[in-house]
């Protein structure tokens, strides 16, 4: 166990959240045995903000890339995407995602995050789900982190094939194969 100097925390501090900027204060807390009011302490001295704000500036900076839909549309927070390429974004399940019962995710907002990535990945002004085949491997719980990444498998002919995977801590919960619809006319012409 390892215990660092205060200038020597904090610079490792400033490394480990620019490289991942999605770490909470608790994790922090345990990687440098420290604990949470030190690490609080160490963020506002180096002007580095909390979780969520460091979540919404990633946002920010990706949302200005999509055309398909605003980011008032998107389920979740864009963190990174590639247009036409591959996407990811983050969502944590808040009290109104889940069954009161029993904490567990309702199953529409996981596909709800994945079906909006897919459409946002997508760099034309009208992009539409035309099918999906979706499998829930396991349950998503109050104040889990879901990062969705969708990876752009094809694209032709107005049609697009996407597969997109969420995790948990690094474990599957969540796997659809989506084929999408796009074109550059916005609106369909019936």
């Amino acid at each position: 166990m390892a215990k660092y100097k205060k200038a020597e925390r904090q610079s490792l501090l400033r490394d480990e959240v620019a490289r991942d900027p999605f770490l909470t204060d608790e994790k922090l807390a345990e990687k440098f045995h420290v604990s949470i009011q030190t690490i609080r302490l160490d963020r506002l001295e180096l002007n580095i903000p909390e979780l969520r704000e460091r979540i919404k500036h990633v946002a920010r900076e990706e949302a200005d890339k999509i055309r398909s839909l605003s980011l008032q549309e998107v389920i979740g927070e864009i963190i990174d995407i590639e247009l036409n390429k591959q996407a990811l974004s983050l969502f944590i399940i808040e009290e109104g995602h889940v069954f009161k019962r029993n904490q567990i995710a309702r199953g529409h907002y996981l596909f709800a995050q994945a079906n909006s990535l897919c459409v946002a990945v997508i760099d034309e002004p009208l992009a539409l789900t035309k099918r999906a085949d979706v499998e829930f491997l396991r349950q998503a719980k109050l104040h889990d982190k879901i990062i969705s990444k969708a990876l752009v498998n094809k694209m032709d002919n107005n049609n697009a094939s996407i597969s997109v995977e969420s995790r948990v801590e690094g474990r599957l919960i969540f796997k659809g194969q989506f084929e999408m619809y796009y074109s550059d006319e916005g609106e369909i012409n019936g």
